[in-house]
């Protein structure tokens, strides 16, 4: 079994990896992600996807199996996964992320200081902030 974070959602499902895919067959997808294969595309609800014909190698299997990670990177988001936990997490969207940024406000968040209390960033609306942040690798 496979776990995969996608939009916030954390399932457990059947999947084939090979090397940077995870195929995933298309019954599988619908169940676990409400991605469903149609002929007007990969469809989720009422968003589908239309399938050019050079993109079906990328996208589909010959056996029904479904990239997630080729939708992903279509629908422009970040994946990154841990082959020691069998973990695939895939970001948002990349209209939410142009939007988030069209909008200038930064995303709430929540840091300790030294001290350990919690500082959150809409605290602070209205003032100026800077923040400084420091990574040891």
């Amino acid at each position: 079994m496979t776990t995969v974070i996608f939009e916030d959602e954390a399932v457990a499902l059947d999947a084939d990896v090979a090397g940077d895919s995870l195929w995933v067959r298309s019954p599988e997808l619908a169940r676990t992600l409400g991605w469903e294969l149609k002929p007007e595309g990969l469809c989720r609800g009422p968003l589908c996807m239309p399938i050019a014909a050079t993109e079906r190698a990328d996208l589909l299997r010959a056996d029904g199996g479904i990239d997630l990670v080729a939708l992903a990177r279509r629908r422009g988001q970040a994946v990154v996964h841990d082959d020691a936990r069998s973990t695939w997490v895939f970001g948002p969207p990349g209209t939410q992320r142009s939007e988030t940024v069209r909008s200038l406000v930064a995303p709430d968040f929540a840091l300790p200081d030294l001290d350990g209390r919690l500082h959150r960033l809409s605290d602070a609306r209205g003032r100026k902030v800077l923040l400084a942040s420091w990574a040891s690798w």
